[in-house]
């Protein structure tokens, strides 16, 4: 696969932190980005035509849309008044909390998943709501009792990274050697899971990605 075959997540963002910024006022900047982009947008001017508009210059107003540079008070009066709306409503979204769940080492939720056999540990870590529940995220420990290997199908896709040990790791009609820091993405709807265990103990990450469309 060459470079320009590889997706990029442009998506995004990434802006580079002065370790004197606080991350309150990140999110501030962030949220007077996302607010100036959305009301421009519903206005239907061009960056140039707003910046013309409240005196400010087409780079300036660029920089505010991208967070890239703090916003002075007259500057946000002049935004709010070429909107016609209050100043406050340029903070909005600044005191929402985005969700994120933290597990210690070793406090995940022991699970039990379909097909579980003696010595194969799921320990899930940490979940979230709504939409975000699309997304599993387990830490599995097999041992020396392992003595069945199941196989799993689900709809998805599936990402996992071998921490430690050893194992081949069946998908479909392939079959992979696994050691430490290998990493496998996988469909999972085609049948998969170990089908060797080599070098005990053997610890690996398993996050799945569910579609939009499937029932959990």
């Amino acid at each position: 696969m060459t470079d320009e075959n590889l997706l990029r997540n442009v998506s995004g963002t990434a802006r580079n932190r002065h370790e004197s910024e606080t991350v309150e006022e990140i999110a501030l900047e962030e949220a007077i980005a996302a607010n100036v982009r959305r009301l421009r947008a519903q206005h239907g001017v061009s960056v140039g035509h707003m910046a013309e508009q409240i005196g400010i210059s087409k780079a300036m107003l660029s920089k505010i849309e991208n967070a890239q540079t703090s916003c002075s008070l007259a500057t946000l009066a002049r935004l709010a008044s070429a909107f016609d709306v209050p100043v406050t409503s340029l903070f909005r979204g600044a005191e929402t909390e985005r969700p994120a769940s933290f597990v210690p080492a070793g406090q995940g939720t022991r699970i039990v998943r379909n097909g579980t056999q003696v010595g194969h540990e799921y320990e899930l870590l940490g979940t979230l709501r709504d939409e975000h529940k699309r997304l599993e995220c387990l830490l599995v420990t097999l041992d020396a009792q392992s003595e069945v290997h199941p196989l799993f199908e689900h709809p998805g896709t599936e990402f996992i990274y071998l921490l430690e040990g050893e194992m081949a790791y069946g998908h479909g009609r392939s079959v992979y050697r696994m050691r430490a820091g290998d990493s496998l993405q996988i469909d999972g709807e085609a049948p998969h899971g170990p089908v060797e265990l080599i070098t005990f103990p053997i610890r690996f990450l398993s996050v799945i990605a569910f579609p939009d469309s499937a029932t959990l």
